[in-house]
């Protein structure tokens, strides 16, 4: 008999970037929407995929607020972590970070079976902003890479179904106000990780899910499914099925490396087929991970060949460190649906992930049948369907919503409100008052008196609540500035943009601090085709800022010296250029505003100097083409390769 499996605190110490201030200003822009599908693909596909695509999708990220505090400066940093092991597998997960398995270990081999980054860079990849690379990461909310990718979850042991330790992650996601929950455990003598899944909808009505699990692993893999063909989403053509392993062209792509561009492939899992995806090396080994069968999707993402996709690669990690690829599986077939989950009900699964060994010569051969037919064979052999259906029933019979045992690490206190607002009772994932703290304090006085106080000395406003009941509350509540400022974010977010505007202009009238107003209403006149007054407005804000309020200087000020430099005010942008504090000129994102004000200033050979010089800018979101763009208008040189991060040809 081996060990029994074991739950505990250690810390990792990493270089890492630190993560910084949220950004103090609401994430009132319209979301992009994704190209639209074209009508040929519509016509193979099935009903369902047809009708779940780009199905409710969000206009903003609020009541979210956006990551970017962070740089790109890395220091040795102590990262508290709980670690699951038995005598076969050890599990180290990242609570404070999304609970991000950072680390799957197969103790008898040595072998590391995930991609293992060895920094913590956060990048723009979230759809709020920070995200980093590596390991498995829980993505719940909407299309994209989850706002908890580095938000603590709460964690705690409970007993898992063989009477051991289980380590159980849960949180509430406030894109789409839904609890869910992630149970972590190693049966005795097992090489394989056994995750439970519940996502809860504890509401009335029916609400959008979305799910996608994302395991990077090392790119020189073979990646194998049980599919013939998969629908292909790229940047030039949109989402195409295409076969596999080749496409029209002839690229093998079931090989990372003999991929050029950027490109997603989710795979067509036939009806009744199971569930798996596997990523294996030149020796046949490698990550297998399968599932109940509730979790359809399977999808290869890589980076490609080309000078882009390789320096987003050196960009999230240590200079020399092998490429990575991801597998993912989520509840729909591809990242451009949603599932619909009705009031009152829940989804739950349970996924599996270890080593597997199979025939290289099967594996890596041309023949795909034999290949995915060798692989789902091993499979069977070391993890037969029926255990894992047997592993998931053994689950939802009771540890699922087991009581915590013993409490690890603290989440947020959103859930704590939600459930004192509808007394919901969700056994398992419990959010005890105790977890109420400041950012929570003046929601609750509004629950409990119907007023919402001033923001108090402070002149940053804090985060916002946009959910229905809210605003009912916010609409009855005293119409003091502050809270139609909050009033108007859940109208903005609700789709009544006239009504929030009003808000903000009555609050406006008798506001005291009056940039988060201003701010609000240069947004809205962005969205509305108003650029000159936007930037009038941006400018206002800026002036009525306390000296102060140094969070707030920087980002206000990128806002508005972008907001002058669209409408073509240079000189108006200079002067706000000279009022920006040193430190933040300093910074690569306004040495990048710098260069763009020289160019529009007629001073291309200074804005050229900008970037000889070099610069950074931490916080560029994925696909970004103005780096380049800019260079070229600058001259007919090649782009450098520290600035060339196009995903397109």
């Amino acid at each position: 008999m081996g060990d029994m499996t074991t739950v505990r605190r250690a810390v990792l110490t990493l270089p890492a970037a630190p993560l910084g201030p949220d950004n103090p200003l609401p994430a009132l822009r319209t979301l992009a929407t994704p190209h639209d599908v074209d009508a040929r693909a519509t016509a193979d596909m099935p009903r369902e995929m047809v009708r779940q695509l780009d199905g409710a999708p969000l206009r903003t990220l609020l009541p979210t607020r956006i990551r970017d505090g962070y740089g790109r400066e890395r220091v040795p940093t102590g990262l508290d972590t709980l670690v699951i092991e038995n005598d076969r597998l050890r599990a180290t997960v990242l609570p404070g970070l999304g609970g991000r398995v950072h680390s799957l270990l197969h103790k008898p081999t040595g072998r590391e079976l995930v991609h293992r980054n060895p920094v913590f860079q956060p990048a723009a990849f979230a759809l709020n902003g920070a995200w980093f690379a590596g390991g498995i990461e829980w993505n719940i909310g909407a299309p994209g890479h989850t706002t908890l990718a580095c938000a603590p979850l709460h964690a705690a042991i409970v007993p898992a179904p063989d009477g051991g330790e289980m380590l159980r992650l849960w949180e509430w996601e406030r894109l789409r106000d839904l609890p869910f929950q992630v149970d972590l455990w190693l049966p005795e003598d097992s090489d394989f990780l056994h995750v439970g899944i519940r996502v809860r909808n504890p509401h009335e009505r029916a609400v959008p899910v979305y799910w996608w699990s994302n395991t990077a692993v090392p790119e020189d893999r073979r990646v194998l499914a049980p599919a013939d063909t998969a629908w292909r989403q790229d940047t030039e053509l949109g989402l195409r099925r295409v076969p596999v392993p080749r496409a029209e062209d002839g690229t093998d792509h079931t090989r990372p490396p003999h991929s050029g561009l950027p490109t997603d492939h989710f795979y067509d899992l036939p009806d009744g087929r199971r569930r798996w995806i596997a990523a294996l090396d030149d020796s046949g080994t490698g990550l297998v991970q399968t599932s109940t069968d509730l979790l359809r999707g399977r999808k290869l993402f890589v980076w490609g060949s080309a000078p882009g996709g390789r320096r987003w690669q050196r960009w999230l990690t240590e200079p020399g460190t092998p490429g990575y690829a991801e597998i993912q599986a989520g509840l729909a077939r591809t990242q451009r649906e949603n599932v619909t989950l009705d009031g009152g009900e829940e989804l739950s699964w349970l996924e599996v992930y270890g080593p597997l060994a199979a025939d290289p010569a099967a594996v890596h051969g041309e023949n795909w049948p034999d290949a995915r037919s060798e692989v789902e064979r091993r499979l069977d052999e070391v993890l037969p369907r029926a255990a894992v259906d047997g592993a998931y029933e053994a689950w939802r019979g009771g540890p699922a919503d087991a009581a915590p045992v013993t409490v690890l690490s603290t989440g947020s206190g959103w859930g704590a409100l939600e459930a004192l607002r509808a007394g919901h009772d969700l056994p398992g994932t419990p959010f005890p008052a105790s977890t109420l703290d400041e950012e929570q304090k003046p929601w609750l006085e509004l629950l409990r008196t119907g007023v919402l106080p001033p923001w108090g000395r402070s002149a940053v406003p804090g985060p916002s609540l946009v959910a229905d009941a809210w605003r009912d509350m916010l609409e009855t509540a005293p119409a003091e500035p502050w809270t139609e400022y909050h009033l108007g974010l859940a109208q903005w977010h609700a789709g009544d943009l006239a009504q929030a505007v009003r808000s903000w202009e009555r609050g406006l009238g008798r506001a005291t601090v009056r940039w988060p107003l201003l701010y609000c209403l240069a947004v809205a006149d962005q969205e509305g085709g108003h650029p000159v007054r936007a930037a009038e407005r941006f400018a206002e804000a800026f002036d009525s800022l306390p000296e102060d309020e140094e969070t707030v200087t920087a980002p206000l000020g990128r806002e508005v010296l972008a907001a002058h430099l669209a409408v073509g005010d240079v000189t108006r942008a200079r002067a706000l250029w000279h009022r920006l504090p040193e430190r933040a000129r300093e910074r690569g994102a306004f040495r990048f505003l710098e260069a763009r004000l020289l160019l529009a200033e007629g001073r291309p050979d200074e804005a050229r100097t900008v970037f000889d010089e070099g610069f950074e800018v931490a916080d560029l979101r994925e696909g970004a083409e103005e780096l380049g763009e800019l260079w070229s208008a600058l001259t007919d040189a090649p782009l450098p390769e520290r600035y060339d991060f196009r995903m397109c040809p």
